[in-house]
């Protein structure tokens, strides 16, 4: 196979062009890009088609044995408001429903106690679901067991009812509750392995929250009419004893009536008259202005809001321009609760709305001031007025004769009667409207959708599952070809001997099968050799691949071996061709013999010598019956002309190494003066010489050489031999290094080529071969 780059033995040169290449490969953009994938693609399907086979197969497991989950819904409304007129009797204010309320009553629903309750209406403190024990040795035991042991198991069941941590942890963790959108509807869900438990357990749970807010307003109610009822009583009594205390001055002073008297009395009951009329207004003043001071008290510590309109605060909410900030300060609030769930607690628009909140705030506040301050010069008026009356009162009183401290004193008697019994009778009235008002049945949360079994599981999602299991499994496969990939620190491609050997590839030589060298060698079969004229007949068939398949590829891979020897400018000459490789069973003694059958076929004058002196296979193969051979020549015991063998076919000389036993210095006999001679001779009598040589990292038989041979070729197995390993055998090899022309890429395949050198694709097509006769047969 010839390449542009097969002739370059410039280092400098190579070097540069194989930093050059990264450059060009960046510079053609997407169309490398997508040839890349292309070729990763096809060298790795097969690793990301099994990984996402094997992690889709594991997900249909667990679709398959998984237990199903079901969820059940139900929802309710959480504000019901009552009839007016049962507000109206109400010892307790309606609660204000706002986002704080909410998501109290959310965490009252996943409260422990409505577990607790749950549990016990429905008797799952020993459910299997809860306990967390359905699936465990000791639950299938327990159900084994309890076959011959119910009748006991049964009295033991009867003791063991009250819910257990456990449980109520596992029930919480399938009970969930959340606002549906903006409504004050809340839905509460349950999951469970079976539909109709998760709708018992979300329709109890609902049915518990409800019950626990009927429970806790009938005993707030019932806490406030206890009171109340204390107070009547009290104020009962109080009044019976004033009652009875204007009747006993009464007889002690002999007072038939407080009428009756002269008329200078009239001027003093007119002024008590007034006086009970300006008391009446200073106290109302006095009120009023409690109250205003009230309101601004509660809010002075930073409430975030005017109080609700109780009896507290009716005065404030009169003013309309109140009732006007008060309703833009909801509404901002509404506004600003709902773009900060929406848009976050810092968008600027939800800061701006905090400071216009806090603006009407203050605005607010300084109406309630203004009004404060008026209902303070009203008080103060009032009490004028009283002191005033008083003081008339006393003058008048001092003045009159008729009047004396009885009738005071029965006057003050009377109005204290007169005011604890107006006061026993409002209470009495509120109390028994009060009280039959709360025997009115009503909630202020409702049932609006109540939970049914559901029809489909809600986990696992079997659509949802399957496609992320594809996903992951594409993925990982992909992930672990990359791996592949980035491990795999072989030589593959020439560029990446190249960049790595920095030596030029001199061919790609095709992995030649046996059953076709044997098919294209089957007709120049010949009688076994002639051990006296040494004639070469049985070659192995791989080793006459060049002369039975001409026009392949693996004789074209030869020929540019030959070819980058012969115009290799280095040297002058490149007579002696050593072959060797970094490890053994590279094919290296092919190639040998392969390009020294190349050779000696074109009519050039070549030998082939083997100097494998330790593992002789070319020998073996080539002359398996040599009795003599290189070691004889070097120890002179005998001529190179009676150990050399010939092939007729191609005028190939060879000369063998015949082991006769364990060789312990065979670089001490390469490196010998003999054998240095035995070289010369070998030169002036060949046009070219091929020396199989021993591999470079076991031996070091293939440094001492060095003298011998003009130029190196080294031999590397493609997808076999580890880069680390040739780089190091040639850093511990400098001599040889140096000597290198290139290197060839043995046992190519041809076909995965094309998956490994995307960028050069089109060059391992095998129409370019075809068009000129080449083929692989």
């Amino acid at each position: 196979m010839l390449q542009s780059n097969l002739l370059q033995t410039d280092r400098t040169h190579l070097s540069l062009s194989a930093q050059a290449r990264p450059d060009q490969i960046n510079g053609g953009g997407i169309g490398d890009l997508v040839k890349f994938a292309i070729g990763f693609a096809k060298r790795r399907y097969l690793m990301i088609i099994v990984t996402a086979a094997l992690v889709f197969a594991a997900a249909m497991l667990y679709l398959r044995f998984a237990p199903p989950t079901y969820t059940a819904q139900v929802q309710i409304l959480l504000s019901n408001p009552r009839a007016k007129f049962v507000q109206q009797q109400s010892l307790l204010p309606e609660p204000v429903v706002d986002v704080v309320q909410i998501e109290t009553q959310l965490q009252m629903i996943r409260s422990r106690a409505t577990a607790r309750a749950v549990i016990t209406k429905l008797k799952l403190a020993n459910d299997l679901d809860l306990t967390g024990s359905r699936w465990s040795l000791s639950a299938l035991l327990q159900r084994i067991r309890s076959r011959s042991q119910q009748p006991e198991n049964n009295s033991q069941a009867d003791t063991s009812n009250e819910p257990s941590e456990g449980a109520i942890v596992a029930l919480l963790d399938g009970l969930t509750a959340y606002r549906i959108g903006y409504s004050n509807i809340i839905e509460i869900s349950y999951s469970s392995s079976s539909a109709v438990r998760a709708a018992e357990i979300a329709n109890a749970a609902a049915d518990a929250y409800i019950s626990d807010q009927m429970d806790a307003r009938f005993e707030a109610t019932r806490t406030a009419a206890s009171w109340l009822q204390e107070r009547l009583h009290n104020l009962n009594e109080q009044a019976l004893t004033a009652e009875r205390a204007v009747s006993a001055y009464k007889s002690q002073n002999n007072i038939v009536s407080t009428g009756g008297k002269s008329i200078d009395e009239q001027p003093v009951n007119d002024l008590n008259a007034r006086l009970v009329a300006a008391r009446t207004q200073t106290s109302d003043a006095q009120v009023k202005f409690n109250r205003y001071n009230a309101v601004l008290g509660a809010n002075a510590t930073g409430s975030s809001v005017i109080n609700a309109p109780d009896a507290a605060s009716a005065d404030v909410l009169q003013s309309s321009i109140i009732n006007s900030l008060r309703q833009q300060y909801l509404e901002l609030s509404r506004r600003e609760a709902d773009w900060s769930s929406r848009f976050g607690r810092d968008h600027l628009a939800v800061v701006n709305l905090r400071s216009r909140i806090r603006d009407i705030r203050t605005s607010i506040l300084d109406e309630v001031r203004r009004l404060a301050e008026t209902s303070r010069n009203e008080l103060e008026a009032a009490q004028q007025r009283q002191q005033e009356l008083e003081k008339q009162l006393a003058r008048a009183v001092s003045q009159s004769r008729l009047t004396n401290s009885a009738e005071l004193t029965i006057r003050e008697l009377e109005s204290r009667a007169k005011s604890l019994r107006t006061m026993h009778e409002a209470f009495l009235q509120h109390y028994m409207g009060s009280t039959q008002q709360e025997t009115f049945p009503i909630s202020e949360t409702r049932v609006i959708s109540p939970a049914s079994p559901p029809d489909r599981k809600s986990k696992p999602k079997t659509r949802l599952v399957l496609g992320l299991s594809l996903f992951a499994g594409v993925a990982l496969g992909i992930g672990l070809a990359l791996l592949r990939d980035v491990m795999d620190r072989v030589f593959r491609t020439s560029s990446q001997m190249e960049a790595a050997l920095e030596l030029p590839c001199l061919s790609l030589v095709p992995l030649l099968s046996s059953s076709k060298a044997q098919k294209s060698t089957a007709r120049s079969q010949q009688p076994d050799e002639d051990l006296q004229s040494r004639t070469v007949s049985n070659i192995p068939t791989i080793h006459r691949a060049v002369i039975g398949m001409p026009l392949s590829r693996f004789t074209e891979a030869i020929r540019s071996i030959k070819l980058a020897i012969d115009h290799t400018p280095a040297k002058a000459s490149n007579q002696v061709i050593g072959i060797t490789s970094a490890l053994p069973n590279e094919g290296k003694t092919t190639i040998a013999a392969s390009l020294a059958q190349l050779i000696g076929h074109s009519g050039k004058r070549a030998i082939l010598v083997d100097c494998d002196l330790r593992n002789p296979s070319l020998s073996a193969s080539m002359a398996p019956k040599a009795s003599f051979g290189l070691l004889e020549v070097a120890n002179g015991s005998r001529s190179l002309e009676e150990t050399i063998w010939r092939d007729p076919r191609t005028n190939l000389a060879f000369l063998p190494a015949v082991r006769r036993g364990a060789l312990l210095h065979t670089s001490e006999i390469l490196s010998a003066e003999t054998v240095s001679k035995l070289f010369d001779r070998l030169r002036q009598t060949y046009d070219y010489v091929i020396v199989d040589l021993p591999p470079l990292t076991p031996l070091v038989d293939v440094r001492v050489t060095a003298s011998l041979i003009d130029c190196y070729v080294l031999v590397v197995e493609w997808g076999r031999t580890k880069i680390d390993v040739v780089q190091h055998a040639l850093h511990t090899a400098p001599t040889i290094s140096d000597s290198l022309i290139g290197a060839v890429l043995n046992k190519t395949d041809i076909r995965a080529m094309a998956r490994y050198d995307a960028y050069r694709s089109d060059y391992y097509d095998d129409s370019h071969y075809i068009r000129y006769g080449l083929s692989d047969s």
